[in-house]
């Protein structure tokens, strides 16, 4: 039987690892061991990251609307809760830049629910 030599391979799998993980601090961007735990933690990071992001606008959104509906006279669970029961389809997101860049369609739109 022929002696199959893996150096070559292994080699290849080491320097694309090495790729990535290019910038990294101190070994993690030398030593192939330290490299691999290394990036395997920036892309748990990078999907927790991904999760937190989608969070932390749904909590600004809240802010701004919040802010935008005490200046009309209400408080953003009871417009909330008017939307939905008027059947409105406007989300968060939508909501927030209207506060923002229109307000005088976001307060016309405080009174439509009123």
């Amino acid at each position: 039987m022929v002696r199959v030599k893996r150096g070559l391979m292994t080699k290849k799998r080491h320097k694309e690892l090495l790729k990535h993980t290019k910038g990294f601090r101190m070994l993690n961007s030398k030593v192939f061991s330290r490299a691999k735990n290394a990036w395997m933690k920036a892309g748990l990071n990078s999907y927790i990251g991904r999760k937190q992001k989608k969070r932390e606008f749904r909590k600004l959104w809240t802010i701004r609307i919040n802010t935008a509906a005490r200046l009309n006279g209400t408080t953003y669970s009871k417009l909330i809760n008017k939307l939905f029961l008027k059947r409105v389809s406007l989300n968060r997101k939508v909501l927030s830049n209207l506060a923002i860049t229109n307000p005088k369609v976001f307060s016309n739109v405080v009174e439509f629910v009123k």
